[in-house]
């Protein structure tokens, strides 16, 4: 599967993909057709099989949330890829075999292992053991017997052979839904947009279905989330020689979601630091905490997905503590109704220490961005 620029048929990106039974249909990764899906005035799909034929390529649906994507060509397949109303039932330690077009090298087998179900994304992935290399994405993953297992999406870059697949199911009910629709979407920026709420709403009630942890960080009590798919770090600057500490707790959802090269969203992320000095007189700290507080990035206007940060700034106090306040907004310029929120506060009741904090929100409504931000401010206290 390949994505070519329609001026001068260049190539942009390669990909795999599997025709499904003996129908002209195949399934693939959405990422493998993201750019024209988003642009189709300026690139155009391409299929390439194994014996060097070619052909055109007709995009009918896409599932962004779990990188998944039909598409129609103009030749059918051999049968032997099915997708059976009842897929096959994995154990764990079972080899699978993921094929594909790894580098753009041609076609290959990789041999590996089931190893159960990744809980740390948001939607589910399984874990296989053994290489998916670049190029192989979209491509499938199955049994010794010939059972579908999965669709190869991506890889571990900071691990050995710790790869993943989207679940067979999920590309089963992704072809029900191009069956069941009279014609393809004629704009899929709109349907990405609309997945992307679904997905948002979701993603919001259930990082604020309960009430937020509080961690004390020195006098400071500061909300976090840890949960299957937000996980939490922490760490502190232990030189002897250093004139203030500083302790920093991190907490991010470990997957987002990709919608093209550039952009990737629907991600929450938390961080607190927490500094302070024995040895710093009030004005030097004053001008560390500022400086700190000065380097914070909230995006700029020549950002081609979002636009320009707008941010307004208030002095607020909750349960006894005053804060320095800074919202930022962000607008999704091609999928309406989508913003990025960042939240940034830092503590103002002390000379001698300083709480700084910052709450992100990726891909989320204006409704949404505001109830997160104000759960996530009411909830920094002191003690």
């Amino acid at each position: 599967m390949r994505v070519l620029l329609k001026s001068g048929r260049t190539q942009a990106s390669v990909g795999s993909g599997f025709l499904v039974g003996e129908s002209d249909l195949v399934l693939t990764n959405y990422h493998v057709v993201s750019q024209f899906a988003l642009d189709p005035d300026t690139y155009v799909g391409e299929w390439v099989d194994t014996a060097g034929q070619r052909g055109k390529v007709e995009l009918l649906a896409v599932d962004v949330l779990h990188d998944l994507a039909v598409v129609r060509v103009n030749r059918a397949g051999t049968g032997f890829f099915k997708m059976p109303e009842r897929l096959a039932t994995l154990s764990q330690g079972q080899y699978l075999y993921s094929m594909g077009n790894p580098l753009d090298l041609g076609f290959a087998i990789s041999e590996g292992a089931y190893n159960g179900v990744v809980t740390r994304s948001f939607y589910e992935q399984l874990m296989f053991t053994g290489p998916i290399n670049s190029g192989m994405s979209g491509g499938p993953s199955v049994t010794a017997a010939g059972e579908l297992a999965g669709v190869n999406v991506a890889k571990r870059l900071d691990g050995e052979l710790v790869s993943f697949l989207v679940p067979a199911r999920y590309a089963q009910q992704l072809l029900a839904r191009a069956a069941a629709q009279a014609a393809p979407p004629k704009d899929f920026k709109l349907l990405v947009a609309e997945q992307l709420l679904a997905h948002q709403g979701m993603m919001v009630e259930r990082l604020l279905a309960t009430p937020l942890t509080l961690k004390a960080m020195g006098p400071y009590r500061v909300p976090v989330r840890e949960s299957d798919q937000m996980r939490c770090w922490g760490r502190a600057n232990v030189k002897d020689d250093s004139p203030f500490m500083v302790d920093r707790t991190n907490c991010a959802m470990e997957s987002s979601i990709f919608i093209s090269g550039a952009l990737q969203t629907g991600r929450v992320s938390i961080r607190h630091e927490y500094l302070r000095s024995d040895s710093l007189d009030p004005a030097r700290f004053a001008a560390l905490a500022s400086s700190s507080f000065k380097t914070e990035n909230f995006g700029s206007h020549k950002n081609a997905n979002l636009t320009a940060p707008h941010c307004a700034e208030q002095f607020v106090k909750h349960r006894a503590l005053p804060l320095r306040a800074v919202l930022c907004v962000r607008a999704y310029r091609k999928f309406a109704g989508l913003y990025d929120f960042a939240l940034l506060t830092a503590s103002t009741d002390s000379a001698a220490m300083s709480l700084q904090s910052r709450l992100d929100a990726q891909g989320v409504s204006y409704q949404n961005g505001m109830r997160s931000a104000r759960v996530f401010l009411e909830a920094l206290t002191r003690n």
